[in-house]
């Protein structure tokens, strides 16, 4: 039981990833001012667990861009309860990553990371269920999981993992198909007419899947 209860925690904590996941936050610019948004609903074994929301708002700033993508998950898994809300913020600048910050509120305790441009290079910290991380990182970010949520990668190799402070790899499998990939772990991502449909977020025990709402 406790491999089962540790793997769906797991699973349920990686539903904000999404890391972990669009065209970037400045890709497809609205209006200034003009927000757009994403709604999900989270399903697990065919059954409504919580809700997924993606939001890219425009600031006063020009280049400025703010990005939010917010998990609320209620759920009786096997024998025990779980109850999860994460949000993901991500603010731009020109289309690069200048701080990224995570928080989870469970029933297993407060979790965070955060990812910081300092001119050259980023301090990053991720301190999450069973996931402690620490490094930096010379190279600009201009492409995140919470991107994804708002167009197809393309060409793009990898995405900033926000929840895990690092990367995944993300490679084409099909006319709007993408695989994302860390350390095991595989997420698969739907797209129609460039918008992001669905995520299969594949588990040992089920997977978990995520539908955009109507």
């Amino acid at each position: 039981m406790s491999s089962e209860r540790g793997a769906g925690w797991r699973w349920l904590l990686l539903l904000g990833m999404g890391a972990v996941l669009p065209a970037t936050c400045h890709a497809q610019t609205p209006k200034p001012g003009t927000a757009e948004t994403r709604r999900y609903a989270i399903e697990v074994a065919g059954l409504r667990v919580g809700t997924m929301t993606a939001t890219r708002q425009p600031q006063a700033s020009v280049g400025d861009v703010v990005c939010t993508l917010t998990s609320d998950v209620k759920v009786t898994f096997l024998f025990y309860h779980l109850k999860i809300y994460y949000q993901v913020i991500n603010r731009m600048h020109n289309g690069q990553l200048l701080l990224s910050t995570v928080e989870a509120h469970t029933n297993q305790g407060d979790f965070s990371s955060r990812a910081e441009w300092k001119g050259d290079h980023y301090d990053i910290r991720a301190d999450q269920y069973k996931h402690h991380y620490q490094a930096t990182e010379t190279q600009p970010i201009a492409y995140t999981v919470t991107d994804m949520f708002f167009g197809e990668p393309h060409s793009r190799p990898r995405a900033f993992a926000e929840y895990f402070g690092d990367f995944f790899r993300v490679v084409p499998a099909g006319a709007g198909i993408y695989h994302a990939t860390r350390d095991g772990r595989e997420d698969e991502y739907h797209y129609a007419n460039g918008q992001l449909v669905s995520i299969i977020k594949k588990n040992s025990l089920k997977n978990f899947i995520i539908r955009l709402e109507p």
